[in-house]
């Protein structure tokens, strides 16, 4: 197909698209022919507003070092903004969630967090986490059969993140139930609210606010409380950032690690080279982390006119346009990766961009890859191969690209 044929009918903000995972084949014919592509409005697209769509690593790596140029805040006339294709509103989301802001406020927000996650910080649980690992693996290991994204994948970053921020274990499943009712898109199309999505964000913000109220009264070692008392957030940042973590901390490394583990089944002579040698499961980390690219796009703003791609040659854009930065096109990108469409547990080197890229970097990025590296170690200890049980259910959203659920057997041998 080339590219005329498919820019004709091409829509990323039909939710439909992505019912199957990302659509690579679409993007390798953008890369090839479209990389800076404008994306007119549809009868899908919020705000009734076209926008830039990225393909290329180069110029989405470059979009999203350049904070200056790029908000992630807003731009140009723009009132309100994010990194969500649809606008939101200024002081509700824009400029108040942690990856809606820019610096300097961002950093200085970032740096409260920051000693939560560094190595050494992180090396003091791991104990904790590969005991948790262990006993979340040989759960399923007993049982037989389970479905792996929601019993394996899921378990271990929800119980990280709650230890992390200090919510109760007991409450894990209800925040993940509500997490993942306000990131679906089952119910509801862009720039939609949904019964269910209402409910669940309401329900999280009247737990969020009681627990920030209860970490400033009754301060402990974890980062809501951390964050809480620090004394310069505001209420509804203070609610935003706790919403924000957990979503990310348990929804993009569930996706990974599902992911990963997908294409092992689907892979078998991987699996086996990586039960063989254990010292390549750094190398494989970061190969799931490609592979998967569970975020599927962020957003900047222009904050003035300037030029994307090479200047002799650069496409102009004009300040308050959306620009989008698609990472899993970024991560197949054939100029930057050999054999981008090869699952390859070895592969060096693998600079890939799905932790992100500049400022907004991924604040739990070593938490993430420890975690991968766990379920991966402790399942290639415990079990001989996984195999599927029934069909794979995708996430029908264009933000995140994971499974909602995933049967599999455990086989021991």
């Amino acid at each position: 197909m080339g590219a005329g044929d498919l820019l004709d009918d091409l829509d990323l903000t039909d939710l439909d698209r992505f019912t199957d995972g990302f659509p690579h084949e679409v993007f390798a014919t953008l890369r090839a022919e479209a990389p800076i592509w404008w994306h007119p409005p549809t009868e899908h697209t919020p705000d009734g507003e076209g926008f830039w769509v990225l393909s290329r690593y180069a110029d989405i790596a470059a979009v999203a070092a350049d904070a200056t140029r790029f908000s992630s805040e807003r731009g140009g006339p723009r009132s309100g903004g994010g990194t969500l294709i649809e606008d939101l509103p200024a002081g509700f989301a824009s400029g108040v969630l942690l990856n809606m802001m820019d610096d300097p406020r961002h950093q200085r927000i970032r740096k409260l967090c920051t000693p939560s996650v560094t190595p050494r910080a992180l090396a003091a649980v791991q104990a904790w986490l590969r005991e948790r690992a262990v006993a979340i693996v040989d759960a399923a290991v007993e049982r037989g059969t389970c479905d792996f994204l929601v019993d394996v994948a899921a378990e271990l970053p929800l119980q990280a993140i709650a230890q992390l921020l200090g919510v109760p274990q007991h409450h894990r499943h209800r925040l993940f139930e509500w997490a993942d009712a306000t990131l679906d898109y089952d119910d509801r199309d862009l720039g939609q609210t949904g019964e269910r999505s209402a409910a669940a964000a309401a329900a999280m913000f009247t737990y969020g606010a009681e627990l920030v109220a209860e970490k400033q009264g009754c301060p402990d070692a974890g980062l809501i409380s951390t964050v809480a008392n620090a004394g310069f957030l505001t209420d509804l940042e203070l609610q935003m950032f706790f919403n924000l973590l957990i979503a990310a901390g348990s929804e993009t490394t569930r996706n990974s690690i599902a992911l990963g583990v997908l294409a092992l089944i689907e892979r078998p002579d991987q699996w086996a080279r990586l039960r063989d040698d254990r010292s390549l499961l750094p190398a494989a980390v970061e190969e799931v982390l490609r592979w998967a690219s569970s975020t599927t796009y962020n957003r900047r703003t222009a904050t003035a006119d300037c030029v994307l791609g090479a200047a002799d040659a650069g496409t102009p854009v004009a300040a308050g346009d959306k620009v989008t930065l698609w990472w899993p096109s970024a991560n197949r990108d054939e100029a930057v990766f050999a054999d981008p469409f090869a699952f390859d547990v070895a592969r060096q080197p693998n600079k890939h961009l799905a932790l992100g890229h500049g400022t907004h970097f991924c604040l739990g990025a070593a938490l993430a890859r420890i975690e991968i590296r766990l379920v991966l170690d402790v399942l290639l200890d415990r079990i001989a191969a996984l195999e599927l049980t029934g069909p794979l259910e995708w996430a029908r959203t264009n933000k995140h690209t994971g499974l909602r659920h995933m049967p599999v057997r455990l086989l021991v041998g």
